[in-house]
């Protein structure tokens, strides 16, 4: 590049290049490089138009020569274009990036378990000599548990189960274990009284039995009316979930 006879250049010595000026020497550079060392029959964005010119479909620019398309791949433009183009190839085939940071932790695939059909179970019904509050004893029977499995238990709202019509005025009891299917026990839709003492568990390792007993709160004597034992107080045993 001719850096004589600028302003302010002294006679023979090269003068102070304006910004633009320095722009078309360093893309001139670029270009000249990249006719060296890039195959442009091989890059899958350049596409020559009827009109003789030279299109970039990645950024859709258009290019008057093969020197100034490739002056453009080399350019931030293209570039930026392309680290995007990679990241949105990568999302779809679900190819993790490495980030900077503390690792994630590493999510363990469920497996399959072949079930073996539904545990034995006793449920009691129970009341509080003091507050004459009741409540409810249920025990389970997993002789055939998994080793290391401890039976799981959570109560279910009536909207949450699938099995039966939704119904207010009932809530689930639903208890698993592996290689068990879960079992849900139906029952009324009242407070669980959950201070200590007032609901507990216990899973007996050797005998395979698991325990629960809660009592609910503020309950009143009605609730079991009309309840003898010939009327079942849990979900029949095809409903579970």
């Amino acid at each position: 590049m001719d850096f004589q006879n600028r302003v302010g250049s002294k006679h023979r010595g090269g003068g102070v290049a304006s910004y633009s000026e320095s722009n078309v020497d360093r893309r001139e550079r670029l270009r000249k490089l990249a006719m060296e060392t890039i195959d442009i029959t091989k890059d899958p964005y350049f596409m020559k138009n009827h009109l003789g010119s030279y299109e970039c479909k990645l950024c859709l620019t258009l290019h008057t020569s093969e020197g100034s398309y490739l002056a453009h791949t080399q350019g931030k433009k293209h570039q930026t274009n392309l680290a995007r183009r990679a990241a949105k190839e990568a999302r779809e085939n679900n190819i993790i990036q490495p980030t900077i940071g503390p690792a994630k932790p590493v999510v363990v695939p469920r497996r399959n378990v072949i079930k073996i059909g539904r545990p034995g179970y006793r449920i009691t019904k129970v009341r509080d000599p003091v507050t004459h509050q009741l409540g409810f004893l249920f025990q389970v029977q997993y002789p055939e548990i998994e080793q290391d499995v401890k039976p799981r238990h959570r109560f279910m709202g009536a909207y949450e189960q699938k099995i039966e019509l939704p119904n207010n005025a009932y809530q689930y009891l639903v208890i698993a274990a592996d290689p068990y299917e879960s079992i849900a026990f139906k029952i009324q839709s009242a407070k669980v009284d959950e201070t200590p003492g007032r609901f507990w568990t216990y899973w007996d390792q050797d005998s395979k039995q698991f325990s629960l007993q809660f009592f609910f709160r503020n309950e009143r004597n009605v609730m079991f009316e009309g309840m003898g034992p010939s009327v079942p107080l849990t979900a029949p045993p095809s409903a579970t979930v």
